[in-house]
């Protein structure tokens, strides 16, 4: 009997991927194809007075140039462009639509050309008159000007006043600067006009139905009529969970000259479609001599654009992850005249829990308390916010296996007390926590009579594995070898699937293949009763499994028919179901992931060059899909928090209002030389509760709390605390 569930199986794309045969948005070829070239507003604010393509259009193979004055047509209305992850509030970018400038390197033109570098060059030709307006892209300059943004949880007491009472206090500022994605994939759409009014783009995102819907509803286009694919995708990591504007100018194209059009993204360019906002986070802290809580505070300041109210909960994992009478939070918005950052990576709390967790290793040194015991005093087995206990709940386990995985016990608890020849060691930790989340999902599973089922969903693979834990649920509950299975993913034509993101995919699609592998289960059964003198004629639904090809009795395995058996008894040779999943709202419980990070730094004293030599993440994420996808996905989140913690940050020039190192060359990301040691640890944590198979999603929880053990253990190694993040070589001079 094959097991595929919690083992480390291979990616099944892998191969697709390693050989080429995988093909992204911007690698379908088809013939007659057409390049576009963005043109780019160089001023941050203001409006279009002229521009002149005259200069572009004789070049020899281009065939148009596109502005808001010749473009196809679009929809008017602002809400025409909202989308399913979208804003509640403002009004959505519409590229091409008019004469107004919102933000540096905004498309304004759209160069179609038989090549891709004519198409390029020719965009260089495009010559614009602006009339400027007055601008800023400076959070300092606005954060006086910022609102408050309205967050559902409630407070807990009069946590200002009981900070003031508290015997011992932290309070502290902390900064996150612009982070960009940087994905390996550029953002591009193929868009492929087919004669007769329809389309089908293919496209880097990680929702295709929510890009189908927003297509159709820009371009007042029936969903019968607008296909989107998106097979494979190389990293999004949020930046695809909103349709992007080069799907629109792809769409804008291929309608405009009846052809099939590319548009693939420079990756300057990538960096105006979203990013992860600056964010300055204050945390007070008020605690008892022996380190339980008084009162949390915490506020956050982030940026978003003049035109969207982008936000998300920085502040709240304060009031919910430690045990504390009073707490309050507040999330603030300055607008700046950028474009509209977006999710990246466990938003909101990849930064609201770096801050969180800062203050809380300045408060175990206030207390001279080892970290790990203050935070087992503040321990808390239910959500502060609702007064919850959780559906499961193992960090306390997450402390202790990560603490003897780690060597914590050997740590000597003063700064500078560590050392390594001429290096400066230092140990940190940190907590982690994030949502366990699941979506409405559809799965269609189709059988054929010689043993092989196509799975088929919406939902998109990112990157995170999902093609190969669709395909190890479904061998496990169809009793078939993982290669005689099959899946279809990231088509807009196939049942119904959520945007990719917040780590609730594995959770939705694999209880819908459940659901609709026991539609398959139930109709086989009906043909195997029909079986003469059939060993199952009296056998319940319930009471029989699928196991290696065969419909077997769960009490007596040898009572069984084979599934081809079945079939040909019943004269069919294929049997297709789908089946839907809707997860019920539970309020008596809270849903989440948790772990507890370890990192060691060794700094060289002189020239202050650090480096993360050891990481030990230890994470409850209840039943854990596949040991080897999953763990690549917490080892990948610890590496991005090394590069949130020393590295990554977008430069800005406020003086034009411009991104300054928008590449990979200068916006410093970490690579294989500054990556050492990593240790993933999932600690057990049944969970019956939150769903029937227990899964809970690994995708966000790395990150969280990775740039703030790295930031507590460059204080132990030398007793400066830096509060503002990258942690870079001058900072600690």
């Amino acid at each position: 009997m094959n097991a595929y569930i919690g083992t480390s199986t291979s990616r099944i794309d892998g191969r697709a991927k390693v050989t080429g045969a995988a093909k992204y948005a911007g690698e379908f070829n088809i013939d007659g194809l057409v390049y576009g070239a963005v043109v780019e507003s160089t001023i941050a604010k203001g409006r279009i007075k002229h521009i002149d393509a005259s200069e572009a259009l004789r070049v020899r193979g281009v065939l148009d140039v596109l502005t808001h004055q010749n473009r196809p047509r679009m929809a008017d209305a602002s809400a025409a462009y909202k989308d399913d992850v979208a804003p509640e509030e403002g009004s959505p970018f519409r590229p091409l639509y008019d004469d107004k400038i919102m933000f540096s390197f905004q498309p304004i033109a759209l160069v179609l050309a038989e090549e891709w570098e004519t198409a390029r060059f020719a965009a260089s030709l495009v010559r614009v008159e602006y009339e400027t307006a007055a601008f800023t892209t400076d959070l300092q300059a606005q954060r006086n000007s910022a609102f408050v943004v309205e967050k559902p949880e409630s407070h807990r007491g009069n946590a200002d006043k009981a900070f003031a009472a508290a015997a011992v206090r932290h309070e502290a500022e902390y900064f996150i600067p612009i982070e960009h994605h940087n994905a390996m994939e550029p953002f591009a759409a193929t868009a492929i006009w087919d004669g007769g009014g329809k389309l089908t783009i293919y496209n880097k995102t990680q929702g295709v139905q929510n890009v189908q819907r927003y297509l159709c509803s820009v371009f007042n286009m029936k969903p019968d009529d607008l296909r989107v694919r998106s097979p494979f995708t190389g990293g999004a990591f949020g930046s695809g969970l909103r349709p992007q504007y080069e799907t629109v100018l792809a769409v804008l194209g291929a309608v405009k000259l009846r052809r099939p059009v590319r548009l693939a993204l420079t990756r300057r360019q990538v960096y105006t479609v979203g990013y992860r906002p600056a964010t300055i986070e204050h945390v007070a802290i008020g605690a008892k001599p022996d380190g339980t809580l008084d009162a949390i505070v915490h506020e956050a300041i982030a940026v978003t654009s003049q035109h969207e109210d982008f936000s998300r909960n920085d502040t709240a994992w304060s009031g919910q992850l430690y045990k504390s009478p009073t707490a309050r939070y507040e999330h603030r918005l300055a607008r700046v005249d950028l474009p509209t950052p977006c999710d990246m990576r466990a938003p909101g709390a990849a930064t609201g829990v770096y801050a969180l967790e800062c203050a809380m290793d300045e408060l175990a040194v206030a207390l001279k308390l080892d970290p790990v015991d203050l935070r087992l005093r503040c321990y808390s087995d239910r959500d502060q916010h609702t007064n919850r206990p959780y559906t499961s709940k193992q960090l306390r386990e997450c402390y202790r296996q990560g603490a003897q995985a780690f060597g914590w016990s050997k740590r000597r608890a003063a700064p500078r007390s560590m050392r390594d020849g001429t290096e400066l060691v230092g140990w940190g930790m940190a907590s982690g926590v994030w949502e366990a989340l699941q979506m409405e999902t559809a799965a269609r599973i189709t059988l054929t009579a010689n043993g092989h089922a196509e799975v088929a969903s919406a939902v998109s693979d990112i990157g995170t594995g999902t093609y190969t834990i669709m395909a190890q649920v479904a061998a496990d509950l169809l009793g078939l070898p993982l290669d005689n299975v099959t899946i279809k993913l990231g088509d807009s034509t196939l049942p119904l699937g959520q945007v990719e993101g917040g780590s609730w995919t594995a959770a939705s699609v694999s209880h819908a293949i459940a659901k609709t592998a026991g539609e398959i289960r139930k109709e086989l059964l009906r043909l195997a009763q029909a079986v003469p003198d059939s060993p199952l004629a009296n056998a319940t639904v319930d009471g029989v499994a699928l196991v290696d090809g065969r419909i077997v009795h769960k009490r007596a395995p040898d009572r069984a028919v084979s599934i081809a058996d079945a079939m040909r008894q019943g004269k069919v040779d294929r049997i297709e179901r789908e089946g839907t999943v809707q997860f019920e709202d539970d309020d008596s419980h809270a849903r989440n992931t948790h772990s507890a990070i370890f990192a060691e730094v060794k700094i060289d004293e002189e020239l202050g060059v650090i480096r993360v030599t050891r990481v030990v993440n230890a994470v409850a994420a209840g039943r854990i899909l596949n040991t080897k996808t999953a763990s690549s996905q917490i080892m990948g989140g610890v590496v991005w928090g090394i590069g949130m913690a020393l590295h990554e940050e977008t430069l800005l020039d406020h003086r034009f209002g411009r991104f300054m190192n928008p590449n990979i060359a200068e916006y410093h990301m970490p690579v294989n030389a500054d990556v050492y040691d990593i240790k993933v640890i999932f600690v057990d944590e049944p969970d019956t509760r939150i769903n029937p198979m227990g899964i809970k999603g690994v995708g966000e929880i790395g990150i969280v709390g990775t740039a703030a053990a790295i930031a507590n253990a460059i204080y132990h190694a030398t007793g400066k605390r830096v509060r503002d993040l990258p942690i870079t070589l001058d900072k600690l001079r």
